[in-house]
């Protein structure tokens, strides 16, 4: 049976509003590009390089991560352009495997991914903050941590600095869609030529002849002390070829979430003009742009730093690490500045976008009804608020290390841990949704696709391979964190079926 998808690019409406398709190819451009560029590029890397030991492998995951990103963007281009709808991955998840399938990916979405890396991204602008001023400390406690096992709630300034934050993004963008995107448009374009003048600066005046990481071996990272031994002991007994390459493939999890987000663009598919040709544009344009700057970024720190100062940055500040090299204080200062204006922007456009799939949700029926709902600005206000509020509860828990020796407590934040638990789940939605673009050739053959997959059925197999070779080689090596990122999206089926029970 074929089936004719409803993809009409009229806007959303509800009793008294509706959404109103204000953002062009630059504003859509900008999204994908603010989204992206957050806090990773500046702090990944260092994780990378001690998993893999060499700069060329370095480059290797970073550029292997750019493959996923930009093979799944263009897949993702045909669905947008086939179905510009508030809601966008949520859509086409629900249109190509059936409604459960979309609100899991909903579900996952709302507990953890959008609102743990908007936690995750104000708390590193919290972070840097503090490099700025000692007053924003993680340690500077305004309400003490309540200890309760392995875990504790507390409030300190650098929590409170996040916070306030999020509910400062969540109130401009309740204002309407043109206040949201004229942050956007503004942070984007700032923190961009922050990362370009951190290339440039790096690739100009930051070569280190003497001990640089590029004078090390760069495909031999037993030449450079390197042993498997020493970051994953469980691969003792694997080949050494194969060793390298199953630890290439977790030293490609911190360059995936730092290009992650793109598909943020999506959700706001109800709001972008001529979405049939802006929204392929602005997939293709903006995720091309940001693996470009990522290499480059990479490169910058491999002719700047000893491969040991990238493995090895304080607090894993690769980035800042560079500009101190070069500029001394001043360069650690400008660079923490500038940080903080990119995770800023970051968290403009995860706080614009993500509340539209909730808002979508809540049209299906599959959410609270008021969510579905838009203010006079025609903004989905109540999921901005929600998304918000719970975004800023992420903040408040910590988990508590207990040193053997001293018996001393550390404190880190449960965020961490549940976008670790999410990044093998993470991924087999983005699968998904590469998939979709197969199944749904078969299943409304007769839709009009303003956009057809270039490179189509290779670009989609090439997406589909390397995301079930990641998935299965981060099963092999953190089966903990990927079995527990699967529970984490279980435990919306009863959910599911206690909402369903409501819509019939």
């Amino acid at each position: 049976m074929q089936v004719k998808i409803d993809t009409s690019v009229t806007s959303v409406t509800t009793s008294s509003t509706q959404l109103v398709r204000g953002l062009g190819l630059l504003d859509a451009t900008m999204i994908v590009i603010g989204s992206m560029i957050g806090s990773g590029i500046f702090i990944t890397s260092a994780e990378s390089a001690r998993l893999v030991g060499a700069p060329g492998w370095l480059l290797a995951a970073w550029a292997l991560a750019g493959v996923l990103t930009i093979t799944g963007a263009t897949a993702c281009a045909e669905l947008a352009a086939m179905m510009p709808q508030a809601g966008g991955q949520y859509v086409f998840l629900r249109e190509a495997y059936g409604p459960a399938v979309g609100f899991l990916f909903g579900w996952a979405f709302l507990i953890v991914v959008q609102t743990g890396t908007i936690a995750a991204v104000a708390v590193a602008f919290a972070n840097f903050a503090g490099v700025l001023t000692d007053a924003i400390s993680p340690t500077s406690f305004i309400i003490a941590p309540v200890v309760f096992g392995r875990y504790a709630l507390s409030l300190s300034t650098q929590q409170l600095v996040a916070i306030l934050m999020i509910l400062l993004l969540t109130a401009t963008n309740t204002r309407g869609l043109k206040t949201g995107k004229m942050v956007q448009n503004i942070f984007t374009v700032a923190k961009t030529a922050a990362l370009l003048g951190l290339i440039i600066i790096g690739l100009g005046l930051g070569w280190n002849a003497g001990s640089a990481a590029y004078t090390s071996s760069w495909w031999n990272p037993s030449a450079n002390g390197w042993t498997p031994q020493a970051v994953q002991p469980g691969l003792m007994e694997a080949a050494g070829g194969l060793t390298l390459m199953m630890l290439l493939g977790r030293a490609m999890v911190g360059p995936l979430f730092a290009q992650s987000a793109w598909n943020n663009v999506t959700f706001t598919a109800g709001e972008v003009r001529e979405p049939g040709r802006n929204l392929p544009l602005a997939l293709l344009i903006g995720c091309s742009t940001v693996v470009s700057l990522y290499l480059l970024a990479n490169l910058a720190y491999v002719v700047t730093l000893p491969l040991a100062g990238i493995q090895n940055a304080p607090q894993n500040r690769v980035a800042t690490q560079v500009m101190q090299t070069v500029l001394g204080t001043p360069g650690t200062l400008l660079m923490a500045s500038a940080i903080m204006v990119s995770t800023f922007g970051c968290n403009n456009g995860l706080v614009l976008a993500g509340a539209r799939v909730y808002y979508a949700m809540a049209q299906d029926g599959l959410f609270f009804k008021r969510v579905g709902s838009l203010n006079r600005h025609h903004v989905p206000a109540i999921a901005l608020v929600v998304q918000g509020v719970w975004a800023s509860l992420l903040v408040l828990p910590r988990t508590v290390t207990i040193d053997p020796q001293t018996g001393g407590q550390t404190f880190g934040n449960v965020y961490t841990q549940l976008l670790e638990y999410i990044i093998s789940a993470d991924l087999v939605f983005y699968a998904l949704m590469v998939g979709a673009v197969i199944i749904l050739r078969r299943k409304a053959p007769l839709t009009p696709r303003p956009y057809r997959t270039f490179g189509y059925p290779v670009v989609p197999a090439i997406y589909l391979l390397l995301a079930l070779l990641l998935v299965v080689d981060l099963g092999y090596l953190a089966p903990t964190t990927s079995g527990l990122g699967y529970l984490l999206v279980l435990t919306g089926i009863p959910v599911y079926l206690l909402w369903r029970r409501q819509v019939v």
